[in-house]
């Protein structure tokens, strides 16, 4: 019988179990991140952002589940006391948890072999493949500008890039390993950093032969603690290039980098410079512009929105014709470049517009996202949360948008706790303001007070570990 009662409890616990794992999930694994949030009992519930269960997730379920049943089993195996039996289980289920942190400490070892034969193996690949590889990272613009490359590459050249927003070394290594084939000529990666070290990582998994910097400002300044840490971590893309690097020149910080660099180097973005955009015309349906590309003019059309999307443009454009590729089929790359889902992505109704910036935020990016948003005729309802991991500036930058939401929008509807005070605060000219904690409290809101030909921006979208 004591089998059936440490089955049912374990069934039990290992349901309850999933909240705390998808919990870990979202703080990427992270074990100092994973300890204090086991002793906050802070944990993410909700269905913003649903559990992914990948084979790391299944091995961690396995030696979780493996280990509760061997708890259980002793408890009612050896405890001969009825209702201490019920005590002990109830306190184990209690701190579930601190056997979870236990499993992935356990599992641990397991997933450092793995990781390493996977980089193994990409590096192998990689080895025999004849495509020169182009990193690209910065703060922010890093998707964009490398799925316009792509756009425009593929033009003329076989291309394989990281899907979506890949930029971890399993996200890499899982397209080296399943995607990237011997014809391509060129392999346009993204790296993400957290902390510094990740670029050097990278760099020398991929090998890489050209670099792109996007703009770098105070994105992630909660775990980097200063820009000057991120300048010097995106700088470490800059050592390891081994042709040249493109320089967006529209952040401080990037420039600095560019006169920082000594090698083969190009800074576009900026009137005079390599490549710049001129003469730009913006409107509900796009922009279109004036490319000057090394001396070379040339006029071109896209379906993305705003400025900051031009400076993408330009920057994949310079890289692809320092590349090879000919002016007419950048042109063409430009004109055929489709809008990135959740990035500033229009969406049209026969009753209203959305516009979709929900991926992530940074300061500049929602200042642009209000400025499109200003474009379009109608009422101009904003759905945010604000923006996140500023360190000691988040208050104040949460603040600023507001106030710029109070300039633009007609309607704020702030979603979560986070940045509550601040964006109320910024907002106060905003005719109606609504709070909404969860995504169908949104829904509900939104659902009242929408109209016909109302539209609608929602920058930003916590995951469920950002309360």
């Amino acid at each position: 019988m004591f089998f059936v009662y440490a089955l049912l409890f374990s069934c039990v616990n290992f349901a309850l179990d999933l909240i705390y794992i998808k919990t870990y999930q979202l703080e990427n694994y992270k074990l100092k991140n994973m300890l204090f949030k086991t002793i906050k009992f802070d944990f993410a519930f909700g269905h913003k952002t649903p559990l992914n269960i990948t084979k790391r997730i299944k091995r961690l379920f396995f030696c979780d589940f493996l280990l509760k049943i061997g708890i259980f089993l002793m408890i009612f195996g050896i405890i001969p006391i009825f209702w201490l039996q019920f005590l002990c289980a109830t306190i184990l289920l209690i701190l579930s948890p601190l056997t979870i942190f236990l499993s992935f400490l356990i599992s641990l070892p397991i997933e450092n072999l793995i990781k390493k034969s996977f980089i193994r193996k990409a590096k192998k690949k990689l080895s025999r493949m004849r495509c020169k590889k182009i990193a690209i990272t910065g703060s922010f613009g890093k998707t964009t500008t490398k799925h316009i490359l792509y756009d425009i590459l593929k033009v003329e050249f076989d291309v394989c890039a990281t899907p979506k927003s890949f930029n971890t070394p399993m996200g890499i290594c899982k397209t080296i390993l399943e995607d990237l084939k011997e014809t391509d000529d060129f392999f346009i990666v993204e790296f993400g950093a957290r902390q510094s070290g990740d670029i050097e990582f990278l760099s020398k998994l991929v090998g890489v032969d050209f670099g792109i910097l996007t703009p770098i400002g105070n994105c992630h300044l909660q775990t980097f603690g200063s820009v000057e840490n991120i300048e010097n971590t995106k700088y470490e893309l800059c050592d390891n290039a081994k042709e040249f690097v493109v320089f967006n020149g529209k952040s401080k910080s990037t420039k600095k980098l560019y006169k920082r660099f000594s090698r083969r180097k190009y800074l576009v973005c900026e009137e005079g410079s390599f490549a710049y955009a001129k003469n730009i015309e913006s409107t509900t349906e796009g922009s279109h512009f004036t490319l000057v590309l090394d001396g070379k003019e040339c006029f071109c059309k896209t379906k993305l929105l705003g400025k900051a999307n031009i400076d993408n443009i330009v920057v994949a454009a310079s890289m692809a014709y320092l590349l090879g590729e000919t002016v007419f089929g950048i042109v063409r790359g430009i004109e055929n470049a489709s809008p990135i889902a959740h990035r500033l992505e229009l969406i049209k109704t026969d009753f209203i517009t959305c516009l979709d910036d929900s991926y992530n935020s940074n300061l500049d990016g929602f200042k642009e996202a209000l400025t499109v948003l200003s474009s379009f005729p109608g009422r101009k309802i904003l759905v945010s949360p604000g923006i996140v991991e500023l360190g000691k500036e988040q208050y104040s930058a949460n603040v600023e948008v507001g106030k710029m939401a109070g300039k633009v929008c007609d309607i704020f509807v702030i979603m979560n706790e986070t940045n509550r005070e601040a964006l109320f605060s910024g907002a106060a000219d905003v005719p109606e303001i609504y709070f909404a904690k969860t995504r169908l409290q949104q829904q509900e809101i939104l659902k009242k007070i929408i109209q016909k030909g109302d539209v609608v921006l929602f920058e930003n979208d916590f995951p469920d570990n950002i309360k």
